[in-house]
């Protein structure tokens, strides 16, 4: 068995500036936790792979294509492959999200 501490897991470099940590990795999926605190946002990006995201914690605004939720914890999203997307906290308060790539990504996100 193999337990992850998300909090002690190092925060990944990435093009977002936002507290991001991979919590899982394998040949088959990713997945990361994002922290994003009142007024952060994810720049608007493309995933090469079908996203699933699962809200943790708090409230965020999620926009997918033209749409534009906002949504809580315990919201699955799905976001196809290929589909602009990001995360913002409009809130004052921390949101928290898991974000699962599946299949694992070849090739690396692309901002907008």
């Amino acid at each position: 068995m193999k337990i992850i501490d998300v909090m002690k897991e190092p925060v990944s470099q990435s093009p977002h500036n936002v507290d991001a940590r991979k919590v899982y990795d394998t040949e088959h999926a990713t997945a990361v936790v994002i922290t994003l605190q009142p007024g952060e946002a994810l720049k608007k990006h493309i995933t090469p792979v079908d996203v699933f995201f699962y809200v943790l914690e708090g409230t965020g605004v999620v926009e997918i294509g033209d749409e534009r939720s906002r949504v809580g914890a315990d919201c699955l999203v799905e976001s196809p492959a290929e589909i602009a997307h990001r995360w913002i906290n409009e809130s004052d308060r921390p949101f928290r999200v898991l974000v699962v790539k599946v299949p694992r990504p070849t090739s690396g996100t692309r901002l907008l």
